[in-house]
């Protein structure tokens, strides 16, 4: 029982040094499945910190599995693709959280829209955590969506892993 005890101590401290954003230079890196109406894929990201509670990042996403349209077509490269550059706010030690916590809302501008996230982080260990993120749409750059334009351009899901680069 003393084994037990002091490993769940020496744990419980090795947790405690995670860090979901540190700020300045802090790098940190993502990958996950995305989930939207019509589609999943994968999502990959990565935020520089370029200031105390501010980071600025890169995302792509690529729909694996989408549904057919009515005549059985399916949707192009371009239409299952998406880049964004973004602007992180990342609220963790703002709201008080655990400093292995991270909520983070943002702006981002990609390929199909100018839109909005709201993420969150956990780390469990100083390199390893998870994440979930969900966006929006603001502003789309064709106001008549038909066929596969409704891909990457609607509310999506982005659920992974998050790692200390």
């Amino acid at each position: 029982m003393k084994k037990v005890i002091t490993l769940l101590l020496l744990s419980s401290v090795w947790l405690t040094n995670a860090q979901a954003f540190k700020g300045n230079g802090d790098v940190k890196g993502q990958v996950g499945l995305n989930l939207q109406d019509g589609g999943t894929g994968i999502f990959i990201s990565s935020d520089f910190g370029i200031g105390e509670n501010m980071s600025l990042g890169l995302t792509a996403n690529y729909l694996l599995s989408v549904n057919e349209d009515e005549l059985g077509n399916i949707p192009d490269f371009g239409q299952r693709v998406d880049f964004k550059a973004r602007f992180n706010a990342n609220l963790g030690n703002v709201l008080k959280m655990e400093p292995n916590m991270d909520i983070y809302p943002g702006l981002d501008l990609g390929l199909h829209n100018f839109g909005a996230h709201l993420g969150f982080r956990y780390f469990f260990t100083e390199g390893f955590g998870l994440f979930g993120e969900a966006g929006v749409p603001i502003a789309k750059y064709d106001k008549n969506i038909t066929g596969f334009d409704h891909l990457n351009n609607q509310f999506v899901f982005n659920i992974g892993a998050s790692f200390n680069l």
